[in-house]
Formats: C-alpha cells, sequence, structure tokens
C-alpha cells in the first residue's frame, strides 16, 4: 500500500496535477477558438480537441507547473486559468467577428443583405458567411492547430500559471483588441462601402436629370452584378491580410494586433 501511495503521489505531481491546470486554460479557450471551437462542432469533439490539445502543450509546461500539486492550488488556478483561456479564446474569436461584421457591412452596402441570409447556426448575409467559411478553411490550411499550440505554450511566459493579472493593463489591451477587430472589419468591407456609395452618388445624379427613367430598375441589377465581381476580386487579398493578422496574434497572444 506504501509503495502504491508513492505511485499516486507521483502520479500526481507529475502528470494529473499539470495536466489539469493546462487542461483549465485549454478548455477555457477552445469554447471561443476559431474553427475547433464553432457552435456547429458537437460538444463531446470538442472536448475531444480540448484533451489533445491539453497533451500537446503538457510535455513543454509539465516541468514548470509539476511542483504545484496541493489541492487548494488547484482551486486557486480555476480563477486565473479559466480567465487566461477565455482572453486567449476571445482575442482570436474576435478575427471571426471581424469577418462577420465585413460581410454585414458589405452586403448592406450593396443591397445584398437579405440574400441567403438566416442560414446556419448564426443568421448572417451570404458575403458573411461566404466569408467567415473561407477564412477559416484558409486558416486550417495554414496550420491553425500548430500555431494554438505555440500560442498556448508562449501564453505561460505572459501569463504565468496561478498568477492574477494586472487588471488595468489586461482592461487595456482587451479594448485594443476589440478596436482594432472593428478596424479590420471596416478595411475588409471598404472596396463594398466605396462602390455602394459611388453608387448611390451616381443613381441620385441620373434620376434628377432623367426623372421619367426609371434608374433602379436598372441600376440595382448593376449593383449585384458589381457587388459579386467585386467581391471575386477583393476576397482573396483581403483573405490574405486577415490571414497573416491572425498568424501575428496567434504569435503574440497578449500583444496589440499588427
Amino acid at each position: 500500500m506504501t509503495q502504491l501511495s508513492l505511485l499516486l503521489d507521483l502520479l500526481w505531481a507529475d502528470a494529473i496535477a499539470p495536466a489539469v491546470i493546462i487542461f483549465l486554460r485549454v478548455g477555457a479557450a477552445m469554447a471561443l477558438l476559431p474553427a475547433l471551437g464553432e457552435t456547429v462542432v458537437p460538444v463531446r469533439v470538442r472536448l475531444a480537441l480540448s484533451i489533445a490539445l491539453t497533451f500537446a502543450v503538457l510535455p513543454g509546461l509539465q516541468p514548470a507547473i509539476g511542483a504545484e500539486v496541493a489541492f487548494p492550488t488547484l482551486v486557486r488556478h480555476l480563477g486565473t486559468e479559466v480567465p487566461a483561456g477565455l482572453a486567449l479564446g476571445l482575442s482570436l474569436r474576435l478575427f471571426v467577428l471581424a469577418l462577420q461584421t465585413a460581410g454585414t457591412m458589405a452586403a448592406q452596402a450593396t443591397s445584398l443583405s437579405q440574400m441567403l441570409g438566416g442560414q446556419g447556426a448564426e443568421p448572417m448575409p451570404a458575403m458573411s458567411h461566404l466569408m467567415v467559411a473561407a477564412g477559416l478553411a484558409l486558416a486550417m490550411i495554414m496550420d491553425l492547430p500548430v500555431r494554438m499550440v505555440a500560442m498556448l505554450i508562449q501564453s505561460y511566459d505572459l501569463w504565468p500559471a496561478g498568477a492574477y493579472p494586472d487588471v488595468a493593463s489586461l482592461r487595456e489591451w482587451g479594448v485594443g483588441v476589440i478596436a482594432r477587430s472593428f478596424a479590420l472589419a471596416f478595411c475588409l468591407a471598404a472596396p463594398f462601402l466605396i462602390a455602394g456609395l459611388l453608387y448611390n452618388v451616381v443613381l441620385g445624379i441620373l434620376n434628377r436629370a432623367m426623372p421619367q427613367l426609371m434608374i433602379t430598375m436598372i441600376g440595382a441589377p448593376a449593383m449585384v452584378l458589381g457587388a459579386v465581381l467585386l467581391l471575386m476580386v477583393s476576397l482573396p487579398a483581403g483573405l490574405a491580410f486577415w490571414v497573416r493578422l491572425l498568424s501575428g496574434a496567434t504569435g503574440d497572444p497578449f500583444g496589440a494586433l499588427p
């Protein structure tokens, strides 16, 4: 029994306790991570992915976390690791929100907001669905899971396990990340906003010049065709810019976006 007790203590100190502490941060981040944490992914699959990410992160962090094994320490980690994981997940989830916002702005500006809207788990215009699906697919092609593992490991250098963050710094970082997310959304939607503005200005001038002509009947199909062509031209460059910022955020988890 003594040997069994020593074996259990050794397993707890070297494997179980570090895995539990890491799982708290990984599981919280998994709730918000792009692609892997989407609502369309079943809960059991997300749980399995959280466990897989925990085992991927564990070898690099086990020596640093293995010394803290007392049960009160694990309770204290609930108040530090879960907020850290949520902050990490939210910083990347805002990239998906930027795509959704950009697609909504573009659809509103080009009169396509009702085309195929309301499909999927979250009601969004067709442009938002296309941007989000293309962005997530491109992120997975660019080894997003591997980058997430590196991001989680690096986060312990900036936010050590069991350490409480500076609330003022965390608030400033959060406000900056949210502001830059909306700035990114505006940048992605800027071509459609400019095209929509020019369309309405030209439409107003033509309507004043020829009030008897049904300008809207002619301009609406042209606007839809122009929006589709503009989406085909601008989306590849916009997604390349988006995935580059996403890669920068995974490389610098608690830093400002480039």
